[in-house]
């Protein structure tokens, strides 16, 4: 049942990949490289139309007007911060900044390319209502750009006072910086960003539009990897800025596959979909009875939809065709079955729009469902996938029975391959001890006057003594038992003593407090070495297997065809 059900999530995802106009879907894909090579600059007027409601002719006659009033010569930046609902543009006159492809709803990406420098379009309607749009600005397109941060957050409520004190603070930090110090350490020490403080201050990889302006425009001001801001103002706070790269927009043969998965998840593949759709539905001889829809939907009480309530059971005698295909009938009755199904017979809205939303629904999917079928038979390609992805599942369950979970679960098993092979498990001189690690020779030298303190018993005392009560991970330590060849030669490991802290090749510092010494070989135990065991026994499982495969279906080449083969 868990193959057969991971298989057919498997066959539904593939399908959508088959299931839309390709052509259609690899000019969307090309529009939206296209589109990558610039950032525009654009600010808008929003009327808002409630969500889901179909009724939208007053938001339109609104912004209609409003377009109107802007052709007459009014100024667009006072209209939108009097009418507009987008609160957070109204502000700045509309003004939403730079944007690039995929980065807004399809309608409104494609207008914002299409419009002038210095002219607004016409009402716009997306999920959200209708937009008038005005294009500020273009520029060749930024590309990505990751960068690391330290910042010093500014509570509002502190006021003047507390504004200074944060900026004398990101001020001594840049002090610190320019004589040398390591940002990595300053951030563990100073920033107050929660998100980037456990990544040395590093952030994920942006482009244009995802970060507040004044920060944006900071970071792709910088010009060389390790190149620093001065402190940027935004409304979080101070923050110092280090360029870590850039990433111009990459060749379309390298990033084709990738923008096509994106494009295959926005809005606009919906395009490709309904020209598939009905290019299916000549294939299929789709006919409909709109008049039987009708009566179906006068059948339905507007009630039913102010309840929330729904049972099919009620429309059982309503059986005329309601559309059809490849001679397969689908009656009113079988729509409602669906309306139940779909709604767990819970639903809710406007009836005419609500109900022929759900009717497209059904219609969309019996197309779908009857080419889903048929693409085992039509399309190599999705056949060849298909047969490929079912026999590598039904490979891995059988491999994690008899090998992986095997190793896991067989205790017997594991302990007498343990018996029979334990002259491999050796521990080579050894020490069992404390392996501190500090962030760098200042915290190292910290640990040294900590560990020769008899106040401090255990190894959580002596790192919290060192860390203090802000960040615990100055300091960090793991016990343990640990070969001596861990640790740089020459290293003086006696037992009772720490050794000298010695320095690592990412600029962090070790320090080995030792507890007992090994200085011959000794035998690990199965629990210390059960990493190991249980590896080398899945593979000893492994070929044990494919033994008994090879013995029970032998294979045998034909020499004679091989031959020619390579002919």
């Amino acid at each position: 049942p868990g193959i057969q059900a991971e298989l057919g999530g498997y066959k539904k995802q593939l399908a959508k990949t088959y299931l839309t106009d390709k052509e259609v879907t690899d000019k969307l894909v090309k529009e939206a490289y296209d589109r990558m090579k610039k950032d525009v600059r654009v600010a808008h007027i929003l009327i808002g139309t409630p969500r889901g409601s179909d009724d939208t002719l007053a938001a339109y006659k609104e912004a209609d007007s409003l377009y109107n009033v802007l052709t007459a010569g009014a100024d667009f930046a006072n209209l939108a911060k009097s009418v507009s609902e987008d609160k957070q543009s109204s502000v700045n006159g509309g003004d939403i900044g730079f944007i690039t492809a995929m980065q807004v709803v399809y309608p409104f990406e494609t207008e914002a390319y299409q419009t002038p420098i210095g002219k607004f379009s016409k009402p716009v309607r997306t999920l959200y209502g209708y937009h008038i749009i005005k294009k500020l600005d273009e520029r060749a397109a930024r590309g990505e750009i990751q960068v690391s941060q330290i910042m010093v957050g500014v509570q509002k409520s502190a006021g003047k006072e507390g504004e200074a004190k944060s900026k004398d603070r990101i001020d001594s930090v840049l002090v610190m910086l320019k004589k040398g110090e390591k940002f990595e350490s300053l951030v563990e020490k100073y920033s107050e960003d929660k998100f980037s403080k456990n990544t040395q201050g590093t952030l994920a990889s942006f482009a244009v539009g995802q970060m507040v302006p004044e920060f944006e425009d900071a970071a792709f001001g910088l010009k060389n990897p390790g190149d620093m801001t001065e402190p940027v103002r935004t409304e979080f706070g101070y923050h110092i800025i280090r360029l870590i790269k850039k990433t111009p927009v990459r060749p379309f043969d390298t990033i084709k596959t990738e923008l096509t998965r994106k494009v295959e998840k926005d809005g606009r593949i919906d395009i490709a979909r309904r020209l598939y759709t009905e290019k299916i539905k000549q294939k299929v001889n789709f006919k409909e009875d709109v008049s039987a829809l009708e009566e179906l939907i006068a059948a339905i009480p507007d009630t039913n939809l102010r309840n929330g309530l729904f049972n099919a059971s009620d429309y059982k005698r309503f059986n005329k065709r309601i559309f059809e295909m490849t001679g397969v009938t689908f009656t009113q009755s079988d729509f409602a079955n669906y309306i139940e199904q779909y709604t767990k017979g819970k639903i809710y809205g406007q009836k005419e729009s609500t109900l022929r939303s759900l009717y497209k629904n059904y219609t969309d999917k019996a197309i779908y469902d009857f080419q889903e079928n048929k693409l085992l038979d039509e399309n190599e390609e999705y056949r060849n996938l298909l047969t490929e992805y079912r026999d590598g599942i039904m490979l891995f369950e059988l491999t994690d029975k008899t090998v992986w979970s095997k190793a896991s679960i067989d205790t017997t098993g594991l302990q007498q391959f343990y018996e029979k092979n334990k002259e491999k498990y050796i521990w080579q001189p050894a020490i069992k001890g404390v392996v501190y690690k500090t962030v760098d020779e200042s915290y190292a030298k910290k640990l040294v006057m900590e560990l020769n303190n008899p106040n401090n018993k255990t190894p959580d005392e002596v790192a919290k003594a060192v860390n203090g009560d802000g960040s615990q991970g100055f300091v960090t330590f793991e016990s343990g038992k640990y070969e001596k060849s861990r640790f740089p030669v020459g290293t003086k490991l006696v037992a009772g003593k720490h050794a000298a802290y010695f320095k690592n090749k990412d600029e962090s510092y070790t320090l080995v407090d030792v507890k007992e010494v090994f200085d011959t070989p000794t035998q690990k135990t199965l629990s210390e070495a059960k990493g190991y065991v249980v590896s080398e026994y899945q593979e000893y499982l492994e070929k044990q297997w494919l033994a008994e495969l090879e013995n029970k279906y032998p294979v045998v080449v034909n020499q004679e065809t091989l031959k020619a083969m390579i002919r």
